[in-house]
């Protein structure tokens, strides 16, 4: 290898987020490989990653606001303004600037324009439709500022050329062998305790209550699924989130009220440990991941390295690494959504998914992914 670079990457939050988790794996792939990392994040509550962290790393204090997402977006980019361009990226020199979401991107182009710093790299990870004037400008300066923008599939490498006329080189996302397995280590038993898994079957899924996770027809299509198996449980795991969905989520339990759905059949535990998060995979029957719009879907690369029998919607990024054979990839509405759900319960499509799955964990791994990006390093011009 030549000299180690040294790389500064950005990221919004401290929360298990795709992007945070994605920045946290890839910063560890590149220490592993000789390079020297600093990981520069937003941090709000103060308590940090929940997850030991073996690089330098940088906590940025995020104060509280009481305004609307614009003036949260707003002061998240002066946060990270304010600390980094206060001596930090003076004092620490680095080779790369690497801003893995719209707010540090932001963040970073004003230290650019400042010339406190002489570029900067920015991952999409996927585009938002958002509502907000200003939410829209500052991820357009987020794709259109950045020296070279990354993307993690081919699907938003083709969006970013299609909107933006931007070559984005596609970076693969990965998956840690050494944390998601299917071997058990003899915890999932007390967890199933503390989370009252007692039925079956455990439907999981990550990620929250939001509308691009589909939620409300997941849950729809649960309730139908509870008249074949009353026993049954969904898990909806996660949820740390920058944005209000309180719309979307008044909608979501007005149809639990109405529908008389017990605590017992729908567990909502929130973010999830980290420690805890392979032994949750490993307490469910199924995943269940009827996603509309992902950057990739890290978590179902940990559910099939967890050998667990996967949904998910038949559309791109997903359909990028999965087929038929690997998954069951339906349309996302309810009725769909429900029939695979009764299907995936039987033990001969279970052995069909999970046997011609062995490729795809060893395909994508974060080794592999630190080097593509190095390679897109050096075509900067320094």
């Amino acid at each position: 290898m030549n000299s180690p670079f040294r790389i500064a990457l950005l990221t919004y939050s401290t929360k298990p987020r795709g992007s945070v988790i994605h920045t946290l794996e890839l910063a560890e792939a590149f220490e592993q490989l000789g390079h020297h990392v600093c990981l520069y994040a937003l941090d709000k509550d103060g308590k940090g990653f929940d997850r030991p962290i073996h690089w330098d790393y940088k906590l940025v204090p995020a104060q509280p606001i009481a305004g609307d997402t614009d003036s949260l977006i707003r002061q998240r980019i002066q946060e990270f303004v304010d600390y980094l361009g206060n001596g930090h990226l003076i004092d620490h020199p680095y080779d790369y600037y690497h801003a893995q979401d719209c707010i540090s991107a932001n963040a970073l182009a004003i230290l650019r324009q400042r010339n406190q710093i002489p570029h900067f790299i920015r991952t999409v990870h996927h585009i938002e439709d958002f509502k907000s004037p200003y939410l829209q400008e500052c991820q357009e300066r987020s794709i259109r500022d950045p020296d070279l923008c990354l993307c993690v599939s081919h699907y938003w490498q083709t969006e970013l050329q299609n909107r933006y006329q931007i070559y984005a080189p596609r970076v693969i996302n990965g998956v840690n062998r050494n944390r998601f397995s299917r071997s058990s280590e003899g915890s999932e038993w007390l967890l199933k305790q503390q989370l009252r898994l007692t039925g079956y079957p455990i439907y999981l899924t990550i990620g929250g209550i939001e509308p691009r996770k589909n939620s409300i027809a997941l849950l729809q299509a649960f309730l139908q699924v509870l008249d074949h198996y009353p026993q049954a449980q969904l898990v909806i795991a996660g949820g740390a989130t920058l944005f209000d969905y309180q719309d979307y989520r008044d909608a979501f339990f007005k149809i639990v009220e109405q529908s008389n759905l017990t605590k017992q059949s729908l567990i909502l535990p929130g973010v999830i440990p980290d420690a805890d998060l392979p032994t949750l995979y490993r307490s469910a029957d199924a995943f269940v991941f009827p996603s509309v719009k992902e950057g990739w879907g890290l978590v179902v690369l940990e559910a099939i390295a967890s050998d667990l029998p996967v949904i998910t919607s038949n559309q791109p990024p997903f359909t990028e690494f999965l087929t038929s054979e690997t998954a069951l990839l339906i349309e996302p509405n309810s009725a769909a959504i429900a029939q695979a759900m009764l299907t995936i319960t039987q033990a001969e499509v279970v052995h069909h998914l999970t046997q011609h799955r062995a490729s795809i964990c060893s395909r994508y791994t974060w080794e592999a992914s630190a080097k593509m990006h190095i390679s897109c390093y050096q075509t900067l011009q320094l």
